[in-house]
């Protein structure tokens, strides 16, 4: 029996844990956001993050194996995506609500079936090709509200969908450089560097507005870092103790955890479209968990049947 099938009620715990962790990051990147530009936001949310990783892969005994990368040049192509990825989410935490940022996110898990097609050549199926065309519904219903520009608010919030919808976009591009970098990287090497090369990167956003935190905004913002750290590590482990088709439906309790903090921290109100929206995208992207699921088990039917008449 594999690692990954012993613990599973570990495994989703560990993987909630790692969805309440991130979703107080975000609220605390949203609580800095009216005076801290994202780009410094992304710098804080890596650089504090680096020691939480590497003090976990020392106790691991995995700090060598998280130093060593075979591949460079895919870490700083993985960290630039990435890195993209996140400062646009943080931007669009300033400009929407937390619960409507939470289900425009859920557009990356959609668009990685498309982008594997493209650049992977994975073989993509009618299922997934309903399944995905049902989200981008979603997502148009999360995103018509913001389409008609009538004022300044509104022009603040089209801008907000926009780059929310772009951080979408990059984060499933990184996850396909991430699929790319476990054909020769560790976890653990992925996970560290990550952490270095955004922390790097970020600093190109220096000259474009950098600010001097005040006390309460440094501390909310080396705390995002350390959670950060945190939820990364409960999200690695989540898929030690449990099949990844197994704890990845969890992922959609964010949404509630947004609505709770959105309306508790924020007094933010989810409007009818992001709920309507958030309802399809999630059955779309449970839809797809669930056929990849299916076919999962039926190759692992069809390598147990070649055993046998070996």
């Amino acid at each position: 029996m594999t690692s990954t099938s012993r613990h599973p009620l570990r495994g989703i715990a560990l993987k909630l844990a790692s969805l309440v962790v991130f979703s107080a990051m975000s609220a605390l990147i949203k609580a800095a956001s009216g005076h801290v530009p994202p780009g410094e936001a992304v710098f804080f949310r890596s650089f504090f993050a680096c020691p939480v990783i590497v003090a976990w892969l020392v106790w691991q005994g995995n700090l060598a194996q998280g130093l060593r990368t075979g591949d460079p040049l895919g870490q700083v192509w993985r960290g630039l995506v990435g890195t993209m990825g996140m400062g646009l989410g943080f931007a669009g935490l300033g400009l929407l609500p937390l619960p409507e940022v939470t289900a425009l996110g859920y557009a990356a898990p959609l668009l990685v079936v498309i982008f594997g097609s493209m650049f992977l050549g994975e073989t993509v199926r009618k299922i997934r090709l309903l399944a995905v065309a049902l989200g981008l519904v979603g997502v148009l219903v999360v995103l018509s509200p913001r389409l008609t520009v009538s004022d300044e608010i509104s022009a603040r919030e089209t801008l907000g969908a926009v780059v929310t919808l772009g951080g979408a976009v990059f984060a499933a591009l990184a996850q396909i450089f991430i699929r790319r970098l476990t054909m020769t990287e560790g976890t653990a090497s992925i996970v560290f560097w990550f952490s270095v090369t955004a922390t790097v990167l970020s600093l190109v956003t220096l000259p474009f507005g950098w600010v001097v935190p005040t006390p309460g905004e440094a501390a909310l913002l080396v705390s995002a870092g350390l959670l950060g750290g945190v939820a990364q590590i409960f999200l690695t482990s989540a898929y030690r103790h449990a099949e990844a088709g197994l704890v990845a439906p969890f992922d959609y309790a964010s949404m509630l955890l947004a609505v709770l903090i959105g309306y508790a921290v924020f007094s933010e109100v989810p409007t009818r479209s992001t709920l309507i929206g958030a309802a399809i995208i999630i059955s779309a992207g449970i839809l797809i968990i669930w056929r990849e699921r299916r076919l999962g088990l039926e190759r692992a039917r069809e390598r147990e049947a070649g055993r046998g008449g070996a």
